[in-house]
């Protein structure tokens, strides 16, 4: 008869979860006191929005089995599009669009070469995120763009408050719950499962896995513009480096939460994402190198690699199966 655990399936898992978070908001606030305090907290869903919100996107294309490494590159050249449109005097709303339709552009040429052509995934988003990086030198000649963007309204989207919380937060956690309807409610959300689980099973049971592969990378694509509006709003400019650093944090949550919570999922992305910023916002406090915790998130990335990896968890199975049949025997002799 199958045994049941004393808790419920991925509870136990949560429950770690929120340990880590406890302990590790402990361990900051021992070292630091300013880490729990309501500035810093607010600093913390300010900066896991953009975090999060570059990760989701990525989340879709880790669950079709790729790997987008173009997103930070096309990032830079949405913000440098962003910027030169608000330089020129155009309206907020239709300079962030077409910094969307230029970041969808990317995606789709990416998902078109990856999926329709057979070109490799890693290869093919480096060339093309290295294209894009470059292509935002030709705005401005690499010098930075802050003409109008006082009086553009965009410096409201990083001061806007709810509840005394950054606005983008809320939006954060409501995309995030549409995103986990979609992808866990709706048959177009399955398909993207299957996409990744099998795609010959998938394309036999009637699911276009080229048209769901390349959507996967143009909302990677769109969902990096999105994140690095935020960063131009903080920062009030645009220069090529906007969105350059929201690659290894991204990747980190993403493939943190999978180790943590089980598999790629909407929610253990956001669980990742949260374990990651607390952890950057938490060495900025203290006052630590960029390199150094750089190198931490790096190392995270490494481990959250290693865990989700099946062939990792079969050869821990493999050795779980080997160890217990002896501990049984000697349990048995005693």
């Amino acid at each position: 008869m199958p045994r049941h655990g004393i808790l419920p399936a991925g509870t136990a898992r949560l429950l770690a979860f929120a340990a880590l978070v406890f302990i590790l908001g402990a361990a900051f606030t021992a070292v630091e006191p300013r880490f729990l305090s309501t500035q810093n907290i607010s600093a913390v869903t300010r900066h896991m929005a953009a975090n999060g919100l570059a990760a989701l996107g990525l989340t879709l294309v880790v669950i079709v089995r790729k790997f987008d490494l173009s997103f930070a590159g096309t990032a830079c050249f949405s913000a440098m599009t962003i910027g030169y449109m608000i330089a020129g005097g155009h309206d907020l709303w239709l300079c962030i669009m077409v910094g969307v339709l230029a970041a969808a552009v990317v995606g789709a040429f990416n998902g078109m070469a990856i999926s329709y052509f057979g070109l490799p995934d890693i290869v093919t988003t480096i060339a093309t995120g290295s294209i894009a990086g470059g292509l935002a030198f030709l705005y401005s000649q690499g010098r930075t763009i802050f003409q109008n963007f006082v009086t553009s309204g965009i410096l409201d989207l990083n001061d806007a408050r709810l509840f005394g919380y950054s606005v983008s937060f809320f939006f954060l956690i409501a995309l995030y719950a549409v995103a986990w309807v979609f992808m866990h409610r709706t048959r177009y959300g399955a398909s993207f499962y299957a996409t990744g689980e099998n795609p010959v099973s998938a394309y036999f049971s009637g699911v276009p896995v080229r048209t769901y592969t390349m959507m996967a990378f143009v909302i990677c694509a769109v969902t990096s513009v999105f994140a690095v509006v935020l960063i131009l709003a903080e920062s009030g400019t645009a220069d090529t480096n906007k969105g350059a650093t929201l690659l290894m944090p991204a990747y980190a949550g993403v493939f943190l939460g999978a180790a943590l919570l089980g598999g790629t999922s909407v929610l253990a992305t956001l669980a990742g994402t949260l374990l990651i910023t607390m952890l950057l916002d938490g060495f900025s406090l203290l006052g630590v190198p960029y390199y150094y915790s750089d190198g931490v998130v790096s190392a995270i990335l490494l481990t959250g690699v290693v865990l989700f990896d099946a062939r990792v968890r079969q050869l821990f199975s493999d050795l779980a199966s080997f160890i217990q049949p002896v501990t049984s025997a000697s349990e048995k002799r005693s």
